[in-house]
């Protein structure tokens, strides 16, 4: 009773209120990204020298894995004995502008599932009690997706993306020092573009919940999905096959996945108005 009395209460809302509703939202969901921000500055030494840096260690556990797999199948796959390169800051306020930037990003990551919950909360208002049914476990599914995504960016596609860029010379003659800011942009970068592409699935669902997307157009314009997802796969890798590779698969895999979503609203629509 409360809830629907709660959802009636919403539908007569004038459209500032909405607004003003919106505004709190946003605020709250900024103020959990500032505690975790101000969180992951003070710990300063763990975010950069376990987090941040960890890829540029031999010992990174992408690097002992893929040694391990590569000693026991007998294949030259990746083993990392040394990173044979110096990170600089060449400017005044670098490091202080990158310490500031990295924990914006810490707080925006680790903070995601909570900001989930403040969009879902206003938007959950205005739903039918069957969408809202059908919609319980967003939150989870998102935020799951979002944290496998910027799991396999970092702890995949980042290590790659380093020991590839750092270690690739066009001369002995020419030694690699990697400014600071540019190796914070390649971890920052790959981490939170893997996370935003495998949310592919929940895109889909809301797009198909809007009658815009349905399994036949995806299915008609697969081939077309495929280049964007190697173009998208080529912009955040390293130049080089096997990250491309790495990339495309899973993204691959979550467009299939994406189909039998749309599919499921689509039967669920015709269920509907075939009663």
């Amino acid at each position: 009773m409360a809830k629907r009395l709660e959802s009636a209460e919403r539908k007569e809302m004038s459209f500032l209120d909405h607004l003003e509703e919106l505004r709190w939202h946003l605020i709250r969901s900024v103020i959990a990204i500032l505690v975790v921000a101000i969180a992951a500055f003070i710990a300063k030494s763990f975010v950069f020298d376990v987090v941040i840096f960890g890829p540029r260690n031999p010992e990174f556990a992408t690097y002992r894995f893929f040694c391990w797999l590569g000693e026991t199948t007998g294949i030259d796959i990746m083993c990392v004995t040394e990173m044979p390169f110096e990170i600089l800051n060449i400017s005044m306020a670098g490091q202080f502008t990158t310490h500031m930037w990295v924990s914006f990003v810490a707080g925006l990551i680790v903070a995601f599932p909570y900001i989930v919950f403040e969009f879902w909360r206003f938007i959950s208002p205005g739903l039918h009690p069957q969408e809202r049914k059908a919609s319980r476990g967003m939150i989870w599914i998102t935020s799951f997706l979002f944290t496998s995504g910027v799991a396999f960016g970092y702890y995949v596609i980042a290590p790659f993306s380093v020991q590839f860029l750092t270690t690739y010379t066009v001369s002995p003659d020419v030694v690699n020092r990697i400014d600071l800011s540019s190796y914070i942009s390649t971890i920052t970068s790959v981490s939170l573009a893997s996370g935003l592409i495998f949310e592919l699935p929940v895109v889909v669902y809301f797009l198909s919940k809007a009658g815009i997307l349905t399994p036949e157009i995806m299915r008609t314009y697969r081939k077309h999905a495929i280049v964007v997802i190697l173009i998208l796969a080529a912009i955040i890798t390293p130049p080089d096959l096997t990250s491309q590779i790495l990339v495309t698969l899973p993204v691959l895999l979550l467009y299939e996945l994406s189909i039998g979503v749309s599919g499921r609203i689509e039967r669920a629509r015709l269920k509907r108005e075939n009663v």
